[in-house]
C-alpha cells in the first residue's frame, strides 16, 4: 500500500472521534446521581446472586433476605464439586462441548454475517434492498414462533442429536447481518475505492479495512452470541448425554432435594459469571454499535 493510502485508513478509523458535550456542574451531578439509581436496580439481582453463592442454608432461607452473607462459606462449591466427582461421565467433556459449541457458534456466525452484509452495504445488484428487508423482517419474529420450523428443517436434513443442531441456527441468525450492514454503510466509498486503484484485492479490502473499521459491530456480536450459547443446554436437539453442554449437567446437578439450594446458588453464579465478565469488558462497543446501527 501507499503511504498517502495508509494515511487514509489511519483517517477512517479515527472518524468517529466523540464531541464533548458542554453541562454545567449541576448538570453533570444530577445526571451522575440518575444514572446512580436506576444502575443500583439494575445490579441489584447480580449483588444478589453472587452473594447467595456464598450463603449458607439457613441464610439462603432468611425472610427478608440479606443482600449480602453474614457468614461467608464455600460450602455450596464443595458441594457441586463432589457431585461433579460423582457424575458418569467427565465433567470435562460437558466443558469441551459447551466450548466447541458456542467458539464455532460465534466464529462462524461472525464471519458470514460480515461476509453477507459487505455487498449488501457497498455493492449494488438486483434484489439487494429485497434482501435486506426480508432480513429486517425476520427480526421481528421472537425465537418461540421460530422453534418448530427450525426443529422441522434440522430434523429433516439429519443434524438431531448433534452440536451442529445448535451451530448451524446461531450460524444463520438474521441479527448480526443486520448490524454488519448498518455499520458497514458508514465507511466512505472513497476508501474501498482508493484501495482498489492500489490493487488491493477484494479480501484484502475486506479483512484489512472494512473489518478494523467495524469492530465495534463485530466485538458485539461475539458477545452477545457468546452469551446465548455459553448457556444452552441442548434443547430438544441433543438427547445423548455424552454431547451435552455444561449448563444442562450443572442444571441436572442442582436439581433434587431443598438441600440442594445452595447448589444451585453457586450454579448460578459459575453460569453467569463468565459472559457477565465479558459483557463488561466490552460494554462500550455494544452502546457504540447499537447508536450507529439504529436499533432500539
Amino acid at each position: 500500500m501507499t503511504l498517502t493510502f495508509q494515511k487514509k485508513i489511519k483517517s477512517a478509523l479515527n472518524f468517529k472521534k466523540r464531541r464533548k458535550l458542554n453541562r454545567s456542574k449541576f448538570g453533570d451531578i444530577s445526571l451522575f446521581l440518575l444514572l446512580l439509581i436506576f444502575g443500583t436496580f439494575s445490579a441489584y439481582p447480580l449483588i444478589m446472586t453472587v452473594s447467595n453463592a456464598f450463603k449458607s442454608l439457613d441464610e439462603l432461607f432468611l425472610f427478608p433476605p440479606r443482600l449480602f452473607p453474614r457468614n461467608i462459606t464455600f460450602d455450596n462449591f464443595r458441594d457441586l464439586s463432589e457431585l461433579i466427582g460423582n457424575s458418569w461421565i467427565p465433567f470435562s467433556r460437558y466443558f469441551f462441548n459447551t466450548i466447541l459449541i458456542t467458539l464455532s457458534g460465534t466464529i462462524g456466525h461472525v464471519l458470514i454475517a460480515s461476509m453477507c452484509a459487505y455487498p449488501l452495504a457497498k455493492y449494488k445488484f438486483p434484489g439487494r434492498n429485497l434482501i435486506f428487508t426480508l432480513v429486517v423482517y425476520s427480526l421481528m419474529f421472537a425465537p418461540q414462533v421460530t422453534a418448530t420450523p427450525n426443529y422441522i428443517i434440522i430434523s429433516r436434513i439429519g443434524l438431531i442429536d448433534t452440536p451442529l443442531a445448535i451451530i448451524l441456527p446461531a450460524i444463520a441468525s438474521s441479527l448480526g447481518l443486520y448490524l454488519m450492514k448498518q455499520f458497514m454503510q458508514q465507511i466512505p466509498d472513497e476508501l474501498i475505492e482508493s484501495a482498489k486503484i492500489d490493487g488491493a484485492s477484494e479480501y484484502r479490502i475486506f479483512f484489512q479495512i472494512v473489518m478494523p473499521l467495524v469492530k465495534p459491530a463485530w466485538l458485539t456480536l461475539v458477545i452477545l452470541l457468546f452469551q446465548r450459547l455459553w448457556t444452552t443446554d441442548g434443547g430438544s436437539f441433543i438427547f445423548s448425554e455424552e454431547l451435552k453442554p455444561v449448563s444442562y449437567a450443572l442444571r441436572q446437578i442442582a436439581q433434587g432435594s431443598i438441600e440442594r439450594a445452595g447448589t444451585i446458588a453457586a450454579v448460578s453464579f459459575i453460569m453467569m459469571i463468565v459472559p457477565v465478565t465479558f459483557f463488561i469488558l466490552s460494554q462500550s462497543r455494544i452502546v457504540e454499535t447499537f447508536s450507529h446501527s439504529g436499533m432500539k
